[in-house]
């Protein structure tokens, strides 16, 4: 199977960082930048292309792909055991189907501004391809089936390469190992699972730390003292947690509220090599996959007009207006996960949702994980050396 070694991966990024450093956000591209991007994207679409012909009918493929329905069936029955919810209830009934917390309605307003600064590295129809399709499965879902519902649970994408997005401004490096990490803030809950899967060989990536962030309701981060922000000693819906054989990771958190500029969001980075720390934490490694996660414009509708949302003032972005979303998809990639509500009809009871993301890991985009602070013994300190600017390049291989 082709890959792309580390030397080359290296020197691609390096030429990344060049053709960005001097490139002006809004101005056209140059030359040397368009037959840039054209090359990535022969190398991604080379790399998925075997990837895709060598792992499709393995047989070790097909089991991992068959312990994960499992598992998530498993997982979202034991989630709403825990809430008291296994009163025999079929998702698939009308009933279901008709509530209004359920029934949602996709609120786009076509007047919103694009922020013309990122059109040129985006490529939203590709993402608007994935945003057009519901990942709704509630409505399919029968309690207690355990057999010919265990389908739903399948994944959105299989051995293909997850495009890099860029890293934000409010990555903190060194998370506490956890994987509850809402600290009682309010908002749905939300059970996050990831799945990694190495493209290189289309085995689980497991052994890797992966690193989870996002905005409470309010559109607030903890970890970092910009204005509006909670600060350094804060460590709210931040965490960590190592992948186990089959490349998972889960999380216990909420749904994530929007800021100015950015629809709601979660970030992922993926590292590989981290050393788990004495005191609870990590470091070290290598980052090998940059991630934000987005969801299905009619969910974020929906939570967002619940309480705490609703007491959130600053106008919403959608997916559509996002500068960001663009680097989430290509044509094969689908970046939203997967979901279903807990309880058919109630939001507030929570949401599972589960998600495959393929990378290589072998990729080194440690240039672009530039991070505002660092978690010490006392708490986050400011990391001298933050290079804001380059929070927002992502890794050249969103296509």
């Amino acid at each position: 199977m082709m890959i792309l070694s580390s030397n080359l991966l290296s020197a691609l990024a390096v030429l990344s960082f060049a053709l960005t450093a001097f490139s002006h956000p809004g101005e056209k591209i140059d030359a040397l930048e368009a037959r840039w991007q054209a090359h990535v994207r022969h190398s991604i679409a080379d790399l998925n292309a075997d990837a895709l012909t060598q792992c499709q009918d393995a047989e070790e493929i097909r089991a991992r792909r068959e312990r994960a329905k499992v598992r998530r069936m498993a997982t979202f029955e034991r989630l709403r055991a825990e809430r008291g919810l296994h009163n025999g209830m079929k998702f698939g009934s009308s009933s279901a189907r008709d509530s209004e917390t359920v029934k949602f309605t996709l609120e786009v307003s076509l007047t919103e501004p694009y922020l013309d600064a990122f059109l040129h590295r985006r490529n939203l129809a590709q993402f608007n391809k994935w945003a057009e399709t519901s990942h709704d499965k509630t409505s399919g879902i029968k309690v207690g089936s355990t057999t010919s519902h265990a389908d739903l649970f399948g994944s959105n994408s299989t051995c293909i390469m997850a495009p890099d997005n860029i890293i934000g401004p409010y990555f903190v490096q060194g998370e506490q190992i956890r994987v509850k990490v809402d600290e009682g803030h309010k908002g749905v809950p939300v059970h996050l699972e990831v799945q990694f899967i190495d493209v290189r060989d289309c085995k689980p990536a497991k052994g890797l730390l992966i690193d989870l962030w996002q905005a409470n309701a309010s559109g607030v981060y903890s970890g970092v003292a910009d204005v509006g922000q909670a600060g350094y000693k804060t460590t709210f819906l931040r965490g960590a947690q190592q992948t186990d054989k089959d490349g998972v990771a889960e999380f216990d958190t909420i749904f994530p509220g929007h800021y100015r500029g950015r629809a709601s969001h979660q970030h992922i980075s993926a590292h590989t090599g981290a050393t788990l720390n004495a005191n609870n934490t990590y470091s070290g490694g290598t980052v090998s996959h940059i991630a934000q996660l987005f969801y299905d414009q009619a969910l974020i509708t929906a939570v967002e007009k619940l309480a705490p949302y609703n007491a959130n003032r600053t106008p919403l972005t959608t997916n559509r207006a996002d500068a960001y979303t663009g680097y989430a998809a290509t044509a094969n990639y689908d970046p939203f996960p997967e979901y279903a509500l807990l309880s058919a009809g109630d939001l507030s009871q929570g949401i599972y949702m589960w998600i495959e993301i393929g990378l290589n890991t072998s990729s080194n985009w440690d240039q672009y994980a530039t991070h505002a602070a660092v978690v010490g013994p006392n708490g986050g300190v400011a990391n001298p050396k933050y290079a804001q600017w380059l929070t927002l390049t992502p890794p050249p291989t969103h296509g």
